[in-house]
């Protein structure tokens, strides 16, 4: 760029009065194109705004006009988040499937469930929203629902079922659920590829031997005559059926295709947005686990991706990862590797798929990277990865918004990761390619982001799953982060230095880490603690001291008000009455870091709690215990180790279950399979399977008393049991319809079983399993001294 001063010097020397007239046309013209750049806003001008915590499995939202959020649970709940009076009500519930049942009889957790939520286009005058969820009972499939919703509760009598996905059920996983609309009012759906991939070695899951379909993605993903493993975009018609949009991928009518696809090759595709202003489709692409490469006979590492399709296409798995690298063709009877796959012209010969053997050309990902660190994106980072797709950010968008994100962001996608927790902000070129990435608030550290998306109001929502699967997490949250381009709200931080105990408990509330950052020394800070939504205690300091003395569940929320009188506010919860549990895995024989080949290891779980005694007075029985051991010969993964682990939590659950059963006054009126006064455990069981609301309604009926289902038996009232038992109690009897057992645990001390032995001397070495426990993972009530 010229400098004023080299412009007065090039005056001077040039005489030519036509040349001096062109440079200075040029200087003016740099000075108004610098000026028009818009610049970078600093980072404390974003507020991160907490609206709800302790979501239960949150998996896709939609925020409405009047600022409501309309959320799905995976456990098949439908909720609604109110700012105003900061109120969670559920909408619906839906009996839904998550479990998986293998050819042994294995259950398994899977990632079915509720998958996702949107609103109609035109939904403040036809009030439809539509469900994606996997349909409970004998017959599997997901299917995508539409209701008529007026904030309440669904209309059911307007239910249509718009599309259907048959799916299998015998191995776990990937279902995608991922929605949008776009200008043309066609909705588009994600679907995974049903596929379990890691009997694969961390490489594609080729396994076309008979009864192996479950492990063969070739049935789906690269399968043109059916749903899964795509992206699928159809136009909802009034009546509850639909249409198909102009410019898929197959013309309806071409035999072995299915009309309503609009990308294939696809694994487990995650939270797609459109580009308003191009039409151009973004997504997140959820890799395998392998994080080696093994290039001659199996293939590439894992990559996961995020995605740009300008138009119909074929993303490559499983044939194709991140640019084109190609994997091999392998035998899984024979052990014998063949040629790398063709991106030009890839070939699907699977006797799992129904479609077409040509396909079209692979498209190469538009962001790619490993667990290990990227050479072309070195932002990613590395470790652990699950892509998640964001919004693609246009001013336009935003009519009469409260707020609005500056014009820096102007046509940039806004991408995290549900590892990594990080949000990174990629620039594109006119032409769609990639420019450059940068990192967005880099002190911001996400736990679990699952959906992203800019709100009505201008605000970037973020729904937070946590940092466990398959289980309700209490870092899981619904934000916004706020754009202030004058005075900033308060950052808000909470925390307590125990948040559960025996009484009498002794607490002090932290607001250490909240900010202001226009004045720091004018913050008046106010807790309120709440016992069932009824207001306990208010304190008007910035780090009290409180005592509970009656037991409960408390909330503690922390608001924080700047001298401009902007609030913000953050919760913590604590529940006094009962000390956490102290659950200890030792290794007592062989190296507890790396395991040696031929060296035994052996171990011995203790438990002990402060009102229920321990293992060793055997206060604690060790069926009420749930141990497993899981070896990963594809590495660390949270996903495998919980799948396993929720089956072999649950007979511990009902061994203490049993144990309150015996011991209390159930077995006065009722037994397993006969009738006494009241009905029998299974014909209740019977009765409410598939019923989503039987363990709430259950679990009422229990501590209230009632009667007139059964006949004229009353059912006395329980009001002394705790709430935690009761609903124990009523899981144990509803799994004695399911023909399915939960997993045995392993014993609380002894040696690795042989056939995790056999399985890691394969390898040279292994970090040390690990290993959980119920108490671990249970409210401490769980492990109470039977009745």
């Amino acid at each position: 760029m010229l400098k004023s001063c080299d412009f007065r010097k090039g005056y001077r020397m040039i005489k030519s009065g036509l040349f001096v007239s062109a440079l200075f046309g040029f200087f003016t013209n740099a000075e108004i194109s610098l000026a028009q750049t818009p610049k970078k806003p600093e980072s404390n001008r974003f507020t991160k705004v907490v609206l709800a915590q302790r979501l239960e499995e949150p998996m896709q939202f939609q925020v409405l006009k009047d600022g409501r959020v309309l959320y799905a649970e995976r456990k098949g709940k439908l909720k609604v988040y109110d700012p105003k009076s900061q109120a969670m009500e559920t909408v619906a519930e839906f009996a839904v499937s998550t479990k998986y049942v293998n050819k042994a009889g294995e259950v398994t957790e899977g990632e079915d469930g509720m998958q996702g939520v949107i609103l109609d286009p035109d939904y403040d005058q036809n009030h439809w929203i539509y469900i994606y969820y996997s349909l409970a009972g004998d017959e599997a499939k997901n299917v995508l629902v539409r209701y008529e919703w007026h904030g309440k509760e669904l209309l059911e009598s307007s239910r249509k079922v718009i599309l259907e996905v048959p799916v299998q059920r015998e191995e776990c996983c990937h279902v995608g659920g991922g929605m949008l609309f776009d200008k043309d009012k066609n909705l588009y759906l994600t679907t995974g590829d049903n596929t379990f991939s890691r009997a694969s070695d961390g490489f594609a899951p080729l396994d076309e031997r008979p009864g192996e379909s479950p492990r063969d993605s070739q049935k789906s993903s690269p399968n043109t005559n059916d749903l899964r493993g795509k992206i699928l975009r159809i136009h909802p018609e009034n009546d509850g059926s639909y249409t198909i949009p102009k410019g898929n991928l197959f013309p309806p009518g071409t035999p072995q295709t299915k009309p309503e696809i609009y990308t294939m090759g696809n694994r487990n595709p995650w939270r797609p947005t459109i580009d308003s202003k191009t039409g151009w489709l973004y997504w997140g692409e959820v890799g395998p686990d392998g994080s080696r490469d093994d290039l001659e006979k199996r293939g590439p590492q894992s990559y996961d991706e995020f995605n740009r399709a300008k138009g119909p296409g074929f993303y490559g798995w499983p044939y194709f990862v991140a640019n084109n690298k190609a994997y091999v063709k392998y035998d899984f009877a024979t052990k014998v590797s063949g040629a790398p796959f063709d991106p030009a012209h890839p070939v699907n010969n699977s006797p799992n798929s129904t479609g077409l053997k040509e396909l079209p050309a692979a498209q190469p990902a538009f962001i790619w990277y490993s667990k290990a660190q990227s050479q072309e994106f070195p932002l990613m980072e590395s470790g652990g990865n699950s892509a998640v797709g964001g919004p693609v950010f246009r001013k336009d968008d935003f009519k009469n918004a409260a707020r609005l994100f500056p014009g820096y962001y102007e046509g940039k996608w806004f991408i995290t990761d549900w590892v990594r927790g990080w949000i990174n902000v990629v620039e594109m070129e006119e032409n769609g390619d990639y420019k450059s990435m940068e990192r967005f608030l880099p002190d911001l550290k996400l736990k679990g982001p699952i959906d992203m998306k800019f709100g009505p109001d201008g605000d970037l929502y973020v729904l937070e799953y946590g940092n466990g699967y398959f289980k309700d997490n209490p870092e899981a949250e619904l934000i916004r982060i706020e754009y202030n381009s004058g005075n900033r709200k308060p950052s808000v931080e909470a925390s307590a230095s125990k948040t559960a105990g025996a009484l009498p408990l002794q607490v002090t509330l932290s607001s250490k880490g909240t900010k202001d950052f226009d004045e720091d020394d004018a913050l008046q800070y106010e807790w309120v603690i709440r016992k069932n939504n009824a207001v306990f205690k208010t304190l008007k300091e910035a780090d009290p001291s409180i005592t509970f003395t009656t037991p409960g569940t408390y909330q503690a929320t922390l608001t924080v008000t700047d001298k401009a009188g902007e609030k913000n506010t953050k919760s913590v919860e604590i529940k006094a009455g009962n000390e956490p549990p102290v659950v200890e895995f030792k290794v007592t024989k062989g190296n507890a870091t790396f395991y040696f080949p031929g060296k035994s290891i052996d171990y011995e779980v203790r438990v002990s709690d402060k009102e229920d005694g321990s293992l060793a007075n055997k206060k604690i029985l060790p069926s009420q215990i749930s141990v497993s051991t899981n070896y990963l010969s594809e590495g660390f993964n949270l996903t495998r180790i919980a799948q396993k682990q929720m089956s072999v939590d649950a007979s511990a659950q009902y061994a203490t279950a049993i144990s309150l059963i015996n011991n209390g006054d159930c077995k006065a009126c009722h037994a397993i399979k006969e009738m006494v006064l009241g009905p029998s455990f299974t014909a209740v069981s019977a009765k409410y399977k598939g019923d989503p609301t039987a363990v709430t309604s259950l679990s009422k009926k229990i501590l209230n008393g009632g009667s007139g289902v059964w006949g004229d038996a009353f059912m006395p009232a329980h009001p002394t049991m705790a709430e935690s038992d009761v609903k124990g109690i009523v899981r144990y009897i509803m799994s004695l319809s399911d023909a399915p057992k939960p997993a045995k645990t392993l014993p609380v001390k002894g040696p690795i079983p042989p056939p995790f032995r056999k399985a890691i001397q394969k390898a040279a070495s292994y970090s040390a399993p690990p290993t959980r426990t119920t108490a671990q993972k249970q409210h401490p009530r769980n492990l109470r001294r039977p009745m």
